[in-house]
């Protein structure tokens, strides 16, 4: 609409023109080569506009003509580019409906009609997976990382064949070199974290943590839990070899998490390690009013190597709190009391946590306190009731329960939390198995198991469920 007036407006403007040289008449004279042309000023000017319209007209077709080999070249090459794509198009169909040689053939004729297109790369490299070609796909991958349109595309791609082959190396070295170009890519921050842990870096991978942290990649909070566990598990690693860094790896992984109970039980062995008994037992108390463990009190008791019995007992008295309410306090106390000889401080410590259906662990103590004062009746009831009784806690991590604490999935290889925690709330009861003469037997060996040690490791492998594999963290002794 606005052309139309602006092309009404135009004709106007050119009839005002000439009306107005109309109303003044004049002449215009040319002589040229012994001629003579006079004419009147309207007649003059409108031979002039017409003159530079036909120049105009001659100019253009000159430059058609000039420019038609071009013309001709652009348009073939423009056909050409129009059938590769639609071969793309095609070929990228067919990839996702999983038909190999349809994506093969068209993404060969869309690379002869597209030689600089990235797309036809990533086409031939689907069609390539899908026909089980590795060494054309690792070839492709590669040329496309030497490519800075298609570089991560590239390295992507190169880490995943290199995972799926096993070669961690060449992954990690990918993922890295991906993860330079741009620290924001999920996928290369979770590739590098995945190897790291896969190979038990981890300190590097507690490194990644805090890089996906401040990227955004992951949640502060998640972050720092995260970080704390992996720089436990290295710390684990190195409480033997080299103190010194053990004991910095702990501490920072006690500021980030400080109800960790790796964390806290690795820092206070290497306190009491330099006689800073005090310190370790402020450690203990205030993780173990946010995470009771058993072997937090224990180390509470033995803060001094030369104390007896007793003393460690009045030293564990006073670290774990409230027995009454807490089952940790309890068995703690309990054991402490036993080892001290205090049956009736151990059967008090245990009176609110013996009703319904106590731990094995529990029940295992009871029959203790029971068997010292004399009364086998009830020591073997409490043996029988330990048979059947709820499993005892074990660090329980991506559902496999395992003695040892462990910082990543033993199932996925993930990060995740370890809890410690029961695994079952009741073992089955077996119909029969408490009938026969071997009752006795039996019962005599479920004693031997529950008391053998004081440690709160006694629990039974849990039936039909495969332990971890080893994190690398340590022996069990060092486990916390």
């Amino acid at each position: 609409m606005l052309k139309l007036i602006w092309r009404f407006a135009l004709v106007v403007a050119l009839a005002l023109a000439f009306a107005w040289l109309a109303d003044r008449p004049g002449s215009v004279t040319i002589r040229w080569l012994g001629r003579e042309i006079e004419m009147s000023v309207v007649v003059g000017v409108a031979v002039l506009l017409v003159s530079l319209l036909a120049l105009l007209f001659f100019w253009n077709m000159l430059r058609q003509v000039w420019r038609s080999p071009r013309a001709a070249r652009e348009f073939w090459r423009f056909r050409k580019h129009r059938r590769g794509y639609e071969a793309l198009s095609k070929g990228i169909i067919a990839a996702g409906a999983g038909d190999a040689q349809s994506a093969a053939r068209h993404a060969a004729t869309a690379g002869n009609a597209l030689s600089d297109e990235p797309l036809v790369n990533v086409l031939a490299a689907q069609a390539a997976q899908l026909k089980g070609d590795k060494d054309n796909v690792r070839r492709i991958f590669a040329e496309m990382a030497k490519s800075p349109e298609t570089e991560v595309f590239g390295l992507r791609g190169l880490f995943s064949e290199a995972r799926a082959a096993g070669d961690l190396v060449s992954a990690l070295k990918h993922a890295e070199k991906a993860l330079s170009l741009n620290p924001r890519l999920p996928w290369a921050s979770a590739a590098v974290l995945q190897v790291q842990t896969a190979r038990k870096s981890w300190e590097a991978a507690a490194l990644t943590l805090e890089q996906q942290g401040k990227s955004g990649l992951l949640e502060k909070d998640m972050a720092k839990h995260r970080r704390a566990a992996l720089l436990t598990a290295e710390a684990l690693r190195l409480e033997d070899s080299n103190a010194e860094k053990a004991f910095d790896l702990a501490s920072k992984a006690h500021d980030l998490d400080p109800s960790l109970v790796p964390a806290a039980a690795v820092l206070a062995r290497l306190l009491i390690a330099r006689d800073s008994v005090r310190k370790a037992t402020k450690l203990l108390r205030t993780t173990f009013e946010k995470s009771p463990h058993p072997d937090l009190a224990d180390l509470m008791g033995r803060g001094h190597g030369s104390d007896d019995a007793e003393a460690r007992f009045e030293r564990v008295r006073d670290g774990v709190g409230d027995a009454s309410a807490n089952l940790e306090a309890a068995v703690a106390l309990a054991r402490a009391a036993i080892a001290a000889q205090r049956f009736d401080v151990a059967r008090a410590a245990l009176a609110n946590h013996v009703q319904d259906q106590p731990q094995a662990r529990v029940c295992a103590l009871m029959a203790q306190i029971e068997d010292a004062t004399q009364d086998k009746g009830r020591t073997r009831e409490w043996l029988a009731r330990a048979i059947h009784a709820p499993r005892d806690p074990l660090w329980v991590s991506d559902g496999v329960a395992s003695p040892r604490w462990v910082p990543v999935s033993p199932v996925t290889g993930e990060i995740v939390p370890c809890q410690w925690r029961v695994p079952y709330d009741v073992l089955p009861v077996v119909d029969g198995f408490l009938s026969g003469p071997d009752v006795a037997q039996k019962t005599e060996a479920t004693a031997g198991l529950l008391t053998s040690s004081t440690s709160n490791t006694t629990s039974p492998v849990i039936p039909n469920r495969p332990l971890p594999d080893d994190p690398g963290v340590g022996s069990d002794d060092n486990a916390a």
